[in-house]
Order: structure tokens, then C-alpha cells, then sequence
């Protein structure tokens, strides 16, 4: 039972930390990063279509993102969906393919990012302290109905109460190498 309750917590867990790194990855770095358009939609003969779906997206320089189309008939609704994503940047647009230029980040747009970052983590931390928290009273309710013994339960605190702190410390070596990253000039 109490191993039953640890692995579920330590997937949540584990899924927190993925969905921080979807978070951070979204941020713009001042570096070309193809993750920046992953919520970007377009829409497409009427249906919200992920950008990803609709075109290739690579990155041949450090500053640049290019946005090849697999159908050229789309191009101008990507151009607009990306404008409409507010994500900063100006498409340029030569028929064939949508250029973006990544701008230099200035230092004070550096240091939103380094808040908004930290803010991610701070709500990373909460859910994990949250999903201990209800792994602790699943254990304590599985105790009263005499499912499993109080040494069990102490033990299983324990366990979960390290598994809590890996995971914390994990966020934190996540958020300095991004903050590392958002500083890099």
C-alpha cells in the first residue's frame, strides 16, 4: 500500500518537474530556441492547428528561427499567428520560408525573465510540496484502517519527506542553469 502511494507521488512529482522544463523552455533566452513556438496556433481552414504540425522549424543560426511551411498555401496564416503570439518577433516572409530574428535582450528584460523563471519554480516547489502533503494524509488514512503499521507510515514519511527535497533540489539545479542561461550575454 505505502509503496503504492510513494511510486503515484514520485510520478507526479517527476511530471512537475517535466512540466517546469516545458515552462522554461518557452522562455526566450536571447537565443534562437525552436520550443518558443510550440503554443503557437494557426488557424487552418478553420481548425486551431499547432504550428509544429503545420511546418518545419529548425534553427541554422544562433539568432535566427526559420519556419518552412509543408504547405505554401499557409504561409501568410503562420506569418499572423506568429505576429498574434505577441512572442517579440518580426516575421520576414520571402515565399518560400518565415524568417525570425531573435533581438538581443536588454538587461532589464533579462531580469523579468529571470523573475518570471523563478516565479515557474517557486509554483514547481508548491505542487511538490502539495503531492507530499496528500501522499502523507493517504498514508495517515491507510494507518487508521490498520492497512499498514505506524512504523510503516514513519517510514514512508520519511521516504517521501527525501523524495520531496531530490525533487526540490532538482528545481532549484533547473533554475540556476536557465537563469545562467537568460544572463549569458
Amino acid at each position: 500500500m505505502q509503496n503504492e502511494i510513494k511510486s503515484k507521488a514520485t510520478d507526479k512529482m517527476e511530471k512537475a518537474v517535466g512540466s517546469l522544463h516545458e515552462a522554461l523552455g518557452g522562455l526566450r533566452a536571447g537565443r534562437a530556441n525552436p520550443h518558443i513556438l510550440d503554443k503557437v496556433t494557426v488557424d487552418y481552414y478553420g481548425a486551431e492547428t499547432p504550428l509544429q504540425q503545420m511546418a518545419n522549424v529548425s534553427v541554422p543560426e544562433a539568432r535566427m528561427i526559420i519556419v518552412q511551411p509543408y504547405d505554401m498555401k499557409s504561409m501568410k496564416a503562420i506569418e499572423k499567428a506568429i505576429i498574434a503570439a505577441d512572442l517579440g518577433f518580426n516575421p520576414s516572409n520571402d515565399g518560400k520560408v518565415i524568417r525570425l530574428l531573435v533581438p538581443q535582450l536588454t538587461e532589464e528584460r533579462r531580469k523579468e525573465l529571470v523573475k518570471k523563471s523563478r516565479k515557474y519554480g517557486e509554483e514547481c516547489k508548491v505542487a511538490i510540496r502539495n503531492i507530499r502533503r496528500k501522499a502523507v494524509t493517504e498514508l495517515k488514512e491507510a494507518q487508521k484502517e490498520a492497512l499498514i503499521t505506524e512504523d510503516d507510515l514513519k517510514t514512508a514519511e520519511k521516504d517521501l519527506q527525501t523524495l520531496t527535497d531530490n525533487e526540490v533540489k532538482s528545481v532549484d539545479k533547473v533554475l540556476k542553469e536557465k537563469e545562467a542561461e537568460i544572463l549569458a550575454v
